[in-house]
């Protein structure tokens, strides 16, 4: 491998970690549950390597991976055409289409997060992302923590209430600015 040719995967491969979250995140908003997400995005992420050959490193990943995302959740519909739970594919490409233009909304919710989860107290910051694990039980979260379910499930809901509000304060000053 000639070292363009390895500056080119590593391109590949820093593009795809710094946006994987996002490919999934979108992913997910088009399919019923995260089971399935996680089932298409193991193919998408087989695609976009075999696309390898057409990636621009200095092309717009983000928009590239979600055009094979879409393809590749279109086919996961027909392959599951019998299942009445899932979507009609215009009513998917429509949620698609309005997922992709609100994206540079939700990536700024999630900067705003991100940074907002740094004001929280560790220990808190530790807790909070225990309950959001895909596999978490509230009943051994809220008795790690030293609370009782209703205690814990009251301070969940404080804290979410206060990150929304930092969330809001941080997108309203980046709209002042």
């Amino acid at each position: 491998m000639s070292p363009s040719e390895n500056e080119r995967h590593h391109r590949f491969l820093r593009a795809f970690t710094a946006q994987e979250p996002v490919i999934r995140a979108y992913v997910r908003r088009l399919l019923p549950t995260r089971a399935d997400a996680d089932d298409v995005m193991q193919e998408v992420s087989v695609v976009l390597w075999d696309k390898f050959d057409s990636f621009q490193a200095d092309g717009d990943f983000r928009s590239w991976a979600f055009g094979v995302a879409r393809y590749e959740v279109l086919a996961w519909l027909r392959d599951k055409g019998r299942d009445k739970l899932v979507l009609d594919e215009t009513v998917v490409t429509k949620l698609a289409d309005e997922s992709a233009e609100r994206e540079p909304h939700l990536e700024r919710q999630r900067e705003a997060l991100e940074a907002c989860m740094q004001k929280v107290p560790a220990d808190q910051r530790i807790l909070l992302m225990q309950a959001y694990q895909p596999q978490a039980r509230m009943q051994e979260v809220a008795e790690a923590s030293g609370r009782t379910s209703a205690g814990f499930y009251q301070w969940l809901h404080r804290m979410r209430r206060m990150l929304m509000d930092c969330i809001r304060r941080a997108l309203a000053q980046e709209v002042s600015s």
